[in-house]
């Protein structure tokens, strides 16, 4: 299964964990601008992705003499630089995406970032956004997903496409047999991790799964 580290151009709040995900066979790819957060977490991408209006030409140059793939789209796009790493990962067949700097700094980008991990053209690739010791990811219906916590760690379940229904859940505080989560409302919010795993089941919709490992997690 190939993996790929994408690291976007928003704040950068590291992981404790992070050393866990690089592993000597991902792909790491810096989204433009992304690449200013590579040097500060001290990583080198295999490939640098966007429209490169945010790094000094000289950096650019240095990268490709070092040997980094450097792909270049212009400047004026309809797609955004993450939007575009997101592509090339599906192209190359990459099933499994780790996202940094995907949150903060803008709000129109963070709330665009997220809606765009649960668009349906990514819905057999894993998606992980990593921000500190919080972890976001999309749940799909049809699908039996196992979530690991810890006895007493939050995880909140938030409709992001309409409503969610038919929704199974066991290993939680605030169970849930097969109900529905209204698309925006917040009773998803703030569940509690009774058991080291969570089991999630929805027969239709789309959820957005926030777990926050920094809360007894």
């Amino acid at each position: 299964m190939k993996k790929a580290i994408i690291i976007a151009n928003g704040q950068v709040v590291k992981p404790p964990n992070l050393k866990n995900y690089i592993t000597s066979s991902a792909i790491i790819i810096a989204a433009d601008g992304g690449i200013h957060n590579c040097i500060s977490l001290g990583i080198r991408p295999n490939i640098i992705i966007g429209d490169l209006d945010s790094i000094e030409v000289r950096k650019i140059e240095e990268y490709w003499d070092a040997g980094v793939q450097i792909i270049q789209y212009p400047t004026h796009k309809d797609e955004t630089d993450l939007e575009l790493a997101l592509h090339h990962t599906k192209e190359i067949g990459v099933c499994e995406v780790i996202l940094l700097g995907g949150l903060g700094a803008r709000w129109d980008m963070t709330i665009a970032n997220i809606l765009l991990i649960a668009h349906p053209q990514y819905k057999d690739m894993n998606i992980l956004i990593l921000d500190g010791t919080q972890e976001l990811f999309i749940l799909r219906a049809g699908l039996h997903s196992i979530v690991h916590g810890h006895p007493g760690g939050l995880i909140s379940l938030i409709p992001i496409a309409g409503d969610v229904t038919g929704i199974v859940t066991s290993g939680l505080e605030y169970p849930l047999n097969d109900e529905t989560l209204q698309y925006g409302t917040a009773r998803g919010v703030s569940n509690v991790f009774t058991q080291e795993q969570a089991q999630i089941f929805i027969t239709q919709g789309v959820l957005l799964c926030v777990i926050n490992r920094g809360e007894n997690g």
